[in-house]
């Protein structure tokens, strides 16, 4: 049996949301990247009770969908599996890019880069990758992928970028050991600036605490 892997490069489409509109009162772009099992329609919802003038949201759709529960009825997505995660991390970075060149921010408005979950993986490789001049990266109930460096994120320094790591107390994904060892981590990664908080919850998204990052 003579059996060989091969490949191919091929253009793909793939959505994205929005909420709000941009205008001479925008202040902030945010870019948020949703955990897995979520469709980026639903996660933008999380950003509903900012600002509506103030703010403009970007939501991207992880690529790869399936069914939730083996129901055939609920449908989620997944950014990266540990199947070839080094070409699609390409492949998705390659998205996020022709995102961000589609909707031509202005330069004057504070761009914020946010991860929930698996997003969190995703937006420090892209912040990194692509050395993104980013207001403030904020990093909510995930971990930053093992193979970044605290030489990968020295030029956030320069931006004088604002870092917010956040978890809930509870979070049924991180045991307590995982927080203390992700808490050093971070602690280390962005030298002593990032902000952590360990809010009251589980691995979920509260409204009431993204207002404070307006």
């Amino acid at each position: 049996m003579n059996h060989q892997e091969k490949s191919v490069t091929y253009t793909t489409n793939n959505s994205y949301e929005t909420l709000n509109k941009l205008s001479n009162k925008t202040k902030n772009a945010w870019i948020v990247l949703h955990g897995i099992g979520y469709l980026s329609r639903y996660f933008i919802k999380y950003f509903d009770q900012l600002d509506a003038e103030e703010n403009y949201l970007i939501a991207p759709q992880a690529p790869s969908k399936y069914y939730l529960k083996n129901e055939y009825k609920y449908v989620g997505a997944s950014w990266l599996t540990k199947e070839k995660t080094a070409t699609e991390t390409q492949n998705v970075l390659a998205y996020l890019d022709a995102v961000l060149e589609a909707e031509k921010l202005p330069q004057n408005l504070n761009l914020i880069i946010f991860g929930y979950s698996q997003g969190v993986s995703i937006a420090t490789r892209w912040v990194v990758k692509r050395k993104l001049k980013c207001k403030h990266l904020i990093l909510h109930s995930g971990a930053v992928p093992h193979e970044l460096k605290t030489s990968d994120f020295s030029f956030l320094n320069e931006n004088q970028t604002q870092i917010t790591f956040l978890v809930g107390d509870k979070d049924e994904f991180i045991t307590s050991a995982l927080l203390k060892n992700e808490s050093v981590r971070i602690e280390e990664l962005f030298e002593g600036r990032a902000k952590q908080i360990v809010f009251q919850g589980k691995h979920e998204i509260k409204k009431a605490l993204l207002n404070q990052f307006e």
